[in-house]
């Protein structure tokens, strides 16, 4: 069910908790809550000092009692919708789902309806809010044409630790890619900032100036003309792996965006497979390792070209013992 009440609670400032801000001693009683949404209650009046509306940074004194009223989470303005999703694990603060080629993530203006945000709010009974709202947590995003694996944060605690990893660079994304040309060196690191694109604001590009970005490769197999390769990534800005491999010179086989003018390939979308996730369980701090197989397309054109590395690890990892999901 979703967790649709409003809820109180009361505390009294204690000697040892004297001479803290208002906001890091509720952050450390409400460890639920995230700070921002700490300061945004206070700041609605929903947190009240002896009475008294009060700034989040005030300095609270002993005898001091601090009145909590959390509001009814809100509902999304998205309308739930119904779709089949590939769930490789769920329990009660995280669902990692294997998202299809073709599937945008986020309602946008040119993606209103039908996006996995609209999936997972028909899928999801037991939302507890991600800063006061009924919604999934997305904590990173996968591409429309880009398959893969996702993480989704089901409360505010599991966003909060998730997007802590991705920060913290202790999340580990693997990705495999199959791009355009041979790649020489066995594997590789790349550094490039990344920002938007001078000349085409609709783009990303590796320019100065940009957000810092790492990703770094390995060769997996080198093909007639191409290169399949598993790409790590350290950071996440927009369009990384791809802007990163253009950059590179190796473009992902099928990119439209960012690959050959040319692509006689005939891929459905680019030729990218987010096919590895390690991450910490925000409650039991577990590490939990994911792997989703490529779809039957992109097996199908790795046997094509020979790629017995690639098939072999993808076998090794597809051996794995999965992760269950938690009554």
């Amino acid at each position: 069910m979703l967790e649709s009440m409003e809820s109180n609670c009361t505390f009294a400032v204690e000697a040892e908790d004297e001479g803290q801000r208002a906001d890091v001693y509720l952050a450390s009683m409400l460890p639920d809550f995230s700070r921002s949404r700490i300061q945004s209650l206070i700041k609605s009046g929903d947190i009240l000092l002896n009475g008294q509306a009060i700034k989040a940074g005030k300095k609270l004194e002993e005898g001091d009692e601090l009145s909590c009223r959390i509001p009814a989470p809100a509902h999304l303005q998205v309308e739930p919708y119904p779709m089949e999703l590939a769930v490789v694990y769920e329990d009660a603060s995280i669902l990692v789902i294997n998202k299809p080629q073709g599937l945008v993530v986020h309602p946008a203006p040119g993606s209103p309806e039908k996006t996995l945000v609209h999936g997972l709010l028909a899928h999801c009974r037991d939302l507890s809010g991600i800063n006061g709202v009924l919604r999934p947590g997305i904590v990173h995003r996968l591409d429309k044409d880009t398959s893969g694996l996702l993480v989704v944060a089901k409360n505010d605690a599991a966003h909060r630790s998730l997007a802590e990893q991705i920060q913290a660079r202790t999340m580990k994304r693997q990705y495999l890619a199959l791009v355009w040309g041979t790649i020489g060196e066995p594997a590789g690191i790349i550094e490039a900032p990344i920002g938007r694109d001078p000349k085409d604001r609709q783009k990303m590009a590796a320019i100065a100036g940009g957000k810092p970005a790492t990703t770094t490769y390995t060769v997996l197999d080198r093909l007639a003309d191409k290169t399949a390769v598993q790409c790590d990534l350290h950071t996440g800005r927009t369009h990384q792996i791809r802007v990163h491999l253009r950059f590179l010179g190796y473009p992902v086989v099928g990119d439209t965006k960012y690959g050959r003018r040319k692509d006689d390939s005939l891929w459905p979308g680019q030729a990218l497979h987010a096919w590895s996730l390690e991450l910490c369980h925000p409650v039991n701090n577990e590490v939990m390792k994911f792997f989703a197989s490529v779809p039957d397309y992109f097996r199908n054109a790795l046997e094509r070209e020979g790629a017995v590395n690639t098939l072999a690890r993808m076998k090794e990892l597809e051996a794995a013992e999965p992760a269950k999901g938690k009554e």
